[in-house]
């Protein structure tokens, strides 16, 4: 199984995706990792571009070949990375769950976006003013939405579990 997280940069996307991970003994890969990676290891910043999601779907890919539940982290901002965690799970022949992350109170989300402390040494997050301009498209497929303003990240990863469980093969 495959489970594809997206949304803006402070909606909470980590806390759940990464508890989601724990609870599935899943492997976690989260894009703001591999990115800062990159960056240094000398790949300029303006260069690293769609190369970090093609990195990750290629190791998400790898370890749904070993039989491995995937939990990818990313913004997801743009039908062409939604539509490449789409393909690598057709590629796989596993169950494809996406869930996108919302805070649709503005003062909270900029709240958080403003006091993140990154935990990625080198990483230096985006401010409000940045996560405002990105570029994030509608949503054309149905998904599981979260509005992390209105639900508690315990909350969050038990709706996540709710669909994984119901959606597993027996």
């Amino acid at each position: 199984m495959l489970i594809a997280f997206a949304g803006l940069p402070g909606t909470g996307k980590t806390t759940i995706s990464r508890a989601v991970a724990r609870a599935l003994a899943a492997t976690h890969l989260r894009i703001d990792i591999i990115e800062q990676a990159m960056r240094d290891s000398g790949v300029p910043a303006g260069a690293v571009g769609a190369s970090g999601y093609a990195v990750a779907q290629a190791l998400a890919g790898a370890n749904l070949g070993d039989g491995r539940v995937v939990v990818a982290d990313c913004v997801n901002p743009v039908a062409a990375s939604r539509d490449g965690w789409r393909d690598v799970a057709n590629r796989a022949a596993v169950q494809l769950i996406e869930v996108e992350v919302v805070c649709p109170d503005a003062h909270e989300h900029r709240r958080r976006v403003e006091e993140r402390i990154s935990d990625i040494p080198g990483l230096v997050p985006p401010s409000w003013e940045a996560v405002q301009r990105l570029d994030y498209q509608p949503w054309d497929r149905p998904r599981l939405v979260i509005d992390s303003a209105a639900s508690s990240p315990s909350e969050a990863v038990a709706a996540v579990l709710g669909i994984v469980a119901r959606d597993r093969p027996a």
